[in-house]
């Protein structure tokens, strides 16, 4: 456990006493996402997933997970937009695609900056870019968003006053910060304990939530005692890390990997406010009716990550009245805590009510909000 954590364990709350930070999860040798110890001789890649996993790849690829990142050629946004930008104050912002390259400039009629945009980050809601200068990754101040088909300033990157364009461009992004980037949006970012931009797969991809394959392959193919295999800890007979598996609050806390676990946000200070509403393993965590032993009440129980998100809210009824049953039946009259809640309102379409969506000022849109609860008109938002 990390010194932070530690340091909290006596206000730990009993609900989230077997938890950790993402960086605990990280330092235990059982796979876990962002992790960066194996090398990349042990990673099969996508196209061996789908020799005995067609259906389930093919479907995954559809979702924007497999999209988080790319490199800017094959950003669809980028390639639909040849040239947009927006101005702020003195300053103009651009970008324009063309002969195979984004070029971002930033101009305030005195001066001017200009960089080749090299990666894009999103692909479902906005997109965020990245470059380099003098070999250090920078973070465009601008970004798309789709709600509103228009370029505008990345959530919390705008600044009040501004003191000539290089600080009007970017910001420089740290090593730690491009690591967690990358490891979260993309495959095989960091292998061997390192990073490794030139052969990582773009996107989150098979191994990204399972783990190096080959163990996996060779016991097969029956080829379990080949040298290497035993160098990946995912304890399971298979070779292969089944996320599946893992108890309820371990598999929120793997969704919170890279969505934004309860520890991560706390210890981490990421954001205040709305701006909360994002992190959805950290909001669900703080329901009322979350219950670290129930699997009814996981990421997963709602999402297949394997497949596009479904948006109609009725299409989660059925999980709400896997707890809240409308009415009380021989067969399971008393299965959770929950069991003879009676919903007075309606008995459909209940994610409306019961998590409903809060506007982001700095993202410009709205997010349903995890925290479920009875949420009444008017009230304030329960940071």
């Amino acid at each position: 456990m990390s010194r932070w954590s530690s340091l909290l364990i006596a206000t730990i709350p009993a609900a989230l006493i077997a938890q950790f930070a993402t960086s605990d999860w990280v330092s235990e040798r059982q796979f876990w996402p962002t992790q960066t110890r194996y090398p990349r001789s042990l990673y099969v890649g996508e196209a061996m997933c789908a020799k005995c996993h067609r259906d389930i790849v093919g479907t995954a690829e559809s979702t924007p997970m497999a999209h988080a990142a790319m490199k800017a050629a094959q950003s669809d946004v980028l390639r639909s937009h040849p040239n947009f930008g927006f101005t702020h104050d003195d300053y103009r912002y651009e970008i324009r695609t063309g002969l195979g390259k984004s070029t971002y400039t930033v101009t305030n009629g005195a001066s001017r900056g200009t960089a080749t945009i090299e990666w894009a980050f999103g692909s479902h809601g906005a997109q965020s870019w990245l470059y380099k200068k003098d070999g250090e990754f920078h973070e465009a101040r601008v970004t798309y968003f789709q709600d509103f088909d228009r370029l505008d300033f990345t959530p919390n990157r705008a600044l009040q006053t501004l003191h000539g364009v290089d600080e009007a461009m970017d910001r420089e992004v740290g090593r730690a910060e491009v690591y967690k980037c990358f490891a979260c949006h993309t495959t095989e970012s960091g292998t061997g304990e390192s990073f490794d931009e030139s052969q990582l797969v773009p996107g989150v991809k098979c191994e990204a939530c399972h783990g190096p394959g080959q163990a996996h392959r060779d016991r097969m193919e029956g080829n379990a005692g080949q040298k290497g295999t035993s160098a990946v800890q995912v304890n399971t007979s298979s070779g292969i890390f089944n996320p599946k598996k893992l108890t309820p609050e371990q598999s929120v806390d793997f969704c919170g990997a890279c969505h934004g676990s309860y520890w991560d946000i706390n210890l981490n200070s990421v954001s205040d406010g709305v701006s909360k509403v994002r992190f959805e393993p950290y909001r669900l965590e703080q329901s009322k009716c979350w219950n670290k032993n129930d699997g009814r009440l996981t990421c997963i129980a709602c999402h297949d990550p394997h497949k596009p998100l479904d948006k109609n809210a009725s299409d989660y009824d059925h999980v709400c009245l896997s707890c809240h049953f409308t009415t009380a039946t021989a067969d399971s009259p008393t299965r959770s805590l929950h069991a003879k809640t009676i919903c007075l309102v309606a008995k459909e379409n209940c994610t409306t009510c019961h998590m409903p969506k809060v506007y982001v000022p700095a993202a410009y849109r709205s997010f349903p909000d995890h925290r479920i609860r009875i949420a009444k008109e008017g009230e304030a938002f329960p940071d």
